[in-house]
């Protein structure tokens, strides 16, 4: 950590996410000392390529408008590169290398055989026309379509980057490359897309839930479950939420917080989604309903009861201070639907009350997983049904959570999730990365 700190001192997020990991695998790493013998870490922790690249695109006024394109190539031991685009104004270099180091060992969760990797721009869709949009995704293809292909690099969407930009992105790198193969995954259904990826993220973090309630015989129906983000995994968290009976009594975007005191409706649920998916809206917006209250400025974390959180909206958004004020209401569980969406001081908070806490490698491996199952269908030329992928899904997770057990189970019986998700990862990389030697 201290050569890494030296070599990269501008990069708080990849420094934090890569001491997550370093510390928790050290006891299986020191197992093997041909780990060692051939300097194993560095050679994960630091990314195969970083690709760094100016964006130039045309606005409606005419003005040409320059932004910052990445992709980081972090590891393809175990197939390939494989790891969303995310377009939001706080993108830098540090934000994706972290992305891609976690994105290796979560793909690496799934069973499936994908590497890690991740991209984006500062460039943010918020706020630009249609055809804005489509001419910054052509721009941004141009300096990239020769470092991606089906097995080589296979790119989604992520924050900033849905249906829309997918598809933008998509038709640009098959004019380009003159293939139609599936390099992008999340594409629309008409051309090679999968049934349940919009929901998968969203509905795998309820079933690694599940999974986890199940080891202290406790019921999800009933709980009250607090919420963050509004984006496609936040909003299909809430579904499957209030399909199983349970509560989610928040949602929030950056301008605050909309509390819902006794639990979101279906009807409710169905007017959150219209605004924030269809009509691209803010939550404020909603402020006026009698079923709901709006907090702006504020996160969830300290303004609900909730027996159980599920942080969905992006990295280091849960602090000390927000573990403290939840545990203290009487949280049994945090399940991350986002990328390191908790502080270390946070993490710190939840493992010392011994809840049952999930980490984003293992409970939002969802998304990923039911893109490396779009992979697989685009592979054969065929499509799956709603419920065949979604058994898919279900024994993905249920896999996932078996390799944290095996990993993870302390004296006393009691499961850390974060040193059983990154020791199952590590160990399925680093296993593949001595059988390849050094290249």
């Amino acid at each position: 950590m201290a050569e890494l700190s030296r070599r990269f001192p501008n990069e708080p997020e990849y420094l934090q996410a890569v001491e997550e990991v370093v510390s928790s695998i050290e006891d299986v790493y020191n197992e093997y000392p041909a780990f060692e013998r051939y300097n194993l870490m560095e050679r994960l922790c630091i990314p195969d390529r970083v690709m760094e690249f100016r964006v130039s695109w045309v606005d409606d006024k005419g003005r040409v408008q320059n932004n910052m394109g990445y992709r980081i190539q972090h590891n393809n031991a175990i197939g390939p590169y494989k790891g969303g685009i995310r377009f939001h104004s706080s993108v830098n270099l540090s934000i994706l290398k972290f992305l891609a180091f976690e994105q290796t060992f979560k793909n690496a969760l799934t069973t499936l055989a994908m590497g890690g990797a991740k991209g984006g721009s500062d460039f943010s869709p918020r706020g630009k026309s249609d055809m804005e949009v489509m001419r910054f995704c052509q721009a941004f293809v141009t300096e990239l379509w020769r470092n991606i292909g089906p097995d080589t690099d296979v790119p989604a969407g992520d924050i900033g980057v849905g249906g829309r930009e997918v598809g933008y992105m998509f038709g640009w790198y098959k004019k380009m490359s003159r293939e139609f193969t599936g390099t992008y995954t999340g594409k629309g259904l008409d051309f090679g897309g999968s049934l349940m990826r919009p929901e998968a993220t969203g509905y795998g973090n309820v079933y690694f839930l599940l999974n986890m309630l199940k080891t202290r015989g406790i019921e999800l129906a009933g709980k009250r479950v607090a919420v963050s983000g509004a984006g496609n995994v936040a909003l299909y968290t809430c579904d499957k939420l209030i399909k199983l009976g349970a509560k989610p009594v928040s949602v929030s975007d950056s301008d605050g917080t909309l509390v819902i005191p006794d639990g979101m409706t279906a009807e409710q649920f169905g007017q959150i989604f219209d605004l924030k998916m269809s009509y691209r809206g803010r939550l404020s917006e909603l402020a006026g309903e009698p079923w709901c209250e709006y907090h702006p400025g504020e996160r969830p974390w300290r303004i609900v009861k909730a027996d159980i959180a599920m942080p969905s909206a992006t990295q280091n958004e849960l602090d000390g201070d927000d573990a403290r004020a939840l545990l203290d209401q009487g949280c049994i569980a945090v399940s991350e639907g986002a990328n390191m969406p908790s502080t270390r001081e946070a993490v710190h908070e939840f493992l010392k009350a011994r809840i049952l806490y999930a980490p984003g490698k293992a409970s939002n491996a969802g998304g990923v997983s039911v893109s490396g199952l779009e992979m697989a269908q685009n592979s054969q030329r065929l499509s799956w049904t709603a419920e065949e992928v979604d058994a898919k899904l279900q024994n993905i997770m249920a896999d996932i959570h078996a390799q944290c057990m095996r990993y993870g189970l302390e004296d006393g019986g009691y499961c850390n999730y974060v040193k059983g998700a990154n020791t199952a990862g590590f160990m399925k990389v680093a296993r593949a990365m001595m059988a390849e030697g050094i290249y």
